[in-house]
């Protein structure tokens, strides 16, 4: 366990869904990845709490079985001792009834003493959110507490002013964490990085040099075993207004005054209020073929699995420019790739290739930033090709990468809000997103493993999609 002057204080994690398919695929394995760092508190516990009424040892075989499948494996770090702090307390949590969860976190804050910081964690769907909170505050369970909100923070531009009024009457604004896991990737974080510390490009960020901007999110998976969570929510909501538009602000943002963590989020945000409103003329979207007879989907689901969109940001450094965004399931192939294709030189060379300067972040496993350039082909003619430099940040140094879960719970522990999203920045992506949401389209259907309906392609001519050309 982490021990010196940067060590997060003693705490207690309340984990509310923790028997759910988020917190057994990413939350309990981000949190044992801490554990393998050195990173937790040199006390802690985690009270998962659901409406089961599991013993101790039953959740901490459930959460070994979460590793045993989604890793880090217990054989590869400290699972005797993660284990010794693994709690259940059941019978669900309210304000009419806590169930055993109270009782649970007096016995914690007895074991570790010195007043352990309380973490809540929302691994619930969105309709929970507002009733925990409340219960929170009816159990006098929030002062000096902090509390994460999964994705997405409400599903429409109503529902998010309610919550964000009920987290309001009960936390203060410094409390709350809303996660989009996507800002804590390490190829995320190094778009700015890369902009704003190299030369090479910090001059040539705008409308002037870009031609356009691509967010492409395709995936191989089904919806599998999250059938009902997605039906509830659809593409839209679970990556469009969620982690495409957070990535569109990380390429968008001004420079900030400062590189410190609370002017970069401030800039972030700042930009998503230039993002002009989605029309029914800017998206596609799609179902692939056999959704409807997956177990858990209605016969007749008008359910997107596929969405695309051509956005604009309408301010001066990005007048013109498209951020053409894209995600999709049963698609072609897998990647998280953001893509800044720069404008052809003019007058350039003869019969060079066009729409080949391309600037692209792959932000799937540890993270590659890959240049693609424009060079002469060898051998004696004067034919020109094109080319794809790649940097694997894996292997660039020798300080290991955290994923993006594990990176931003240690936030979380420090009290380090700068990659996470704010209200204002929320509240314009709900107003940028209302009209396709209150009025969805009708999704086209798409056949497995193509990249879509034909229709996405259309949408953004004279552009091309990079992925799938």
């Amino acid at each position: 366990m982490s021990d010196g002057p940067l060590a997060p204080k003693p705490t207690i994690f309340v984990l509310y869904g923790a028997t759910g398919d988020l917190a057994h695929r990413l939350v309990l394995p981000a949190i044992f990845q801490l554990a393998i760092a050195g990173l937790l508190p040199t006390d802690w516990r985690l009270i998962g709490n659901g409406r089961g009424d599991l013993s101790d040892e039953d959740f901490q075989e459930r959460v070994r079985q979460s590793l045993e499948l989604f890793g880090p494996k217990p054989s590869e770090g400290p699972w005797d001792e993660v284990r010794a702090r693994l709690r259940f307390a059941g019978g669900g949590f309210s304000s009419s009834d806590p169930g055993t969860l109270l009782d649970t976190v007096k016995q914690a804050e007895k074991e570790i003493g010195d007043h352990p910081q309380l973490i809540h964690y929302m691994a619930v769907p969105p309709a929970a959110f507002g009733p925990l909170t409340e219960a929170i505050g009816t159990h006098h369970l929030a002062q000096g507490s902090r509390v994460v909100y999964e994705k997405p923070f409400g599903t429409s531009l109503q529902s998010f002013t309610g919550l964000d009024r009920i987290a309001h009457e009960t936390f203060e604004e410094k409390q709350i964490y809303r996660i989009d896991h996507f800002l804590g990737k390490e190829a995320t974080q190094d778009i700015h990085v890369l902009r704003f510390a190299n030369g090479l490009f910090a001059g040539a960020w705008d409308r002037t040099h870009i031609e356009s901007v691509q967010i492409d999110v395709p995936e191989t998976l089904d919806v599998a075993m999250r059938a009902s969570f997605y039906e509830a929510t659809g593409a839209i909501l679970d990556m469009l207004v969620t982690h495409l538009m957070q990535l569109a602000a990380e390429v968008a943002m001004d420079p900030p005054h400062c590189l410190e963590p609370e002017c970069l989020a401030i800039v972030r945000e700042s930009v998503i209020g230039c993002f002009r409103p989605l029309t029914h003329a800017d998206v596609v979207v799609g179902q692939y073929e056999g959704y409807r007879g997956t177990k858990g989907v209605a016969a007749d689901s008008r359910t997107e699995t596929f969405v695309a969109a051509r956005m604009w940001v309408d301010n001066e450094r990005w007048d013109g420019v498209p951020f053409l965004l894209r995600t999709g399931k049963c698609l072609a192939e897998s990647h998280q790739r953001v893509s800044v294709i720069f404008k052809d030189p003019v007058p350039g060379l003869p019969n060079q290739p066009t729409g080949q300067s391309v600037l692209g972040f792959e932000l799937s496993g540890d993270g590659e930033v890959q240049l693609r350039l424009v060079v002469k082909e060898p051998g004696v003619s004067e034919s020109l090709g094109s080319t794809t430099v790649a940097i694997p940040l894996s292997r660039a140094f020798p300080t290991p990468s955290l994923p993006a879960y594990s990176r931003l719970l240690h936030d979380v522990l420090m009290g380090d809000r700068s990659l996470f999203t704010r209200p204002d920045g929320l509240a314009h992506v709900w107003e940028v997103s209302d009209e396709i949401l209150s009025d969805k389209p009708e999704p086209l259907s798409y056949p497995k493993n193509s990249w879509g309906p034909p229709a996405a392609a259309e949408l953004i001519t004279p552009d091309r999609w990079i992925l799938g050309q």
